[in-house]
């Protein structure tokens, strides 16, 4: 003999799994609107360059001293490494200087925080240029790291008449939103690093406001990989469907060749492999 369905037992059982499926795809759309809200926000409060390069401009003579910021980061250490090769006096401003493994001559590693203005003032004198690549991992809560320790830079180079500012950034803000590819774009951006990356906006702001000489680098995702020598620059680098990347030897290359050209002054070129 076959039992009775209690009451309202049929129709509940079949509705629980599509209530369940419908959520789903709720939440699923909500968080790709706000992704997509995100790269178009960061497009907008990025810099936003002119579509081509500019012609190169008469150049001044070579920099000789160049003060380099985050020299132990990823890309700093590449960036005193291989400043030291192609002959600059550099000093190396850090906040550990036990982390600096290079020792060289010409090197001077010089102890100072960024969000501390007076830190930067000694450091400054003298130099002609400096090498911008401060990168933290403070993702969460929001932080000014970025702006405002780039912020402090460019006041100390202007009271001291440091001429050149090459600053590395990011891929995937300003006019070049979304070219991260769709992994940066829809996931590690906006779930992992969405004030890193709201921050860098700030910090490019504050770079193309300045009264100094300037040019912006925007890497793909950075690769401790050794320097192909070979690498793709300009406006419209990037993809919107794989993760563009590239190795911090050949970013730090690409920003040591900005000293002494002016092919990119005033623009924010992207760079990959």
């Amino acid at each position: 003999m076959t039992t009775p369905h209690a009451p309202g037992r049929r129709g509940s059982g079949c509705r629980a799994p599509k209530f369940v499926s419908l959520h789903r795809v709720t939440v699923l759309v909500l968080y790709l609107l706000y992704a997509i809200a995100l790269s178009v926000a960061l497009g907008r409060a990025g810099l936003r360059g002119p579509a081509v390069a500019r012609e190169p401009a008469s150049r001044g003579s070579r920099p000789a001293r160049v003060l380099i910021v985050g020299a132990t980061g990823g890309t700093g250490r590449e960036l005193v490494r291989r400043a030291l090769e192609r002959g600059y006096e550099v000093t190396a401003l850090v906040r550990d200087p036990a982390r600096m493994t290079v020792a060289h001559p010409r090197l001077s590693v010089v102890r100072g925080d960024v969000t501390q203005p007076e830190s930067l003032d000694s450091p400054m004198r003298g130099q002609d240029a400096v090498l911008c690549a401060l990168g933290h991992r403070r993702y969460y809560p929001p932080s000014r790291i970025l702006s405002e320790g780039t912020r402090n830079i460019v006041r100390a180079m202007e009271a001291h008449g440091t001429r050149r500012l090459v600053c590395e950034t990011s891929l995937g803000i300003g006019d070049s939103a979304g070219r991260m590819g769709l992994y940066y774009t829809l996931f590690v951006i906006p779930v992992i690093l969405p004030f890193y990356y709201w921050d860098k906006t700030r910090q490019e702001r504050i770079v193309a406001r300045s009264g100094v000489e300037w040019i912006i680098v925007r890497p793909g995702a950075l690769k401790n990989r050794p320097a192909r020598g070979r690498v793709r620059h300009g406006r419209g680098v990037g993809g919107f469907l794989l993760t563009p990347r590239i190795a911090r030897a050949d970013v730090a290359d690409f920003m040591l060749d900005q000293l002494e050209s002016d092919a990119y002054l005033g623009a924010a070129p992207g760079i990959t492999w």
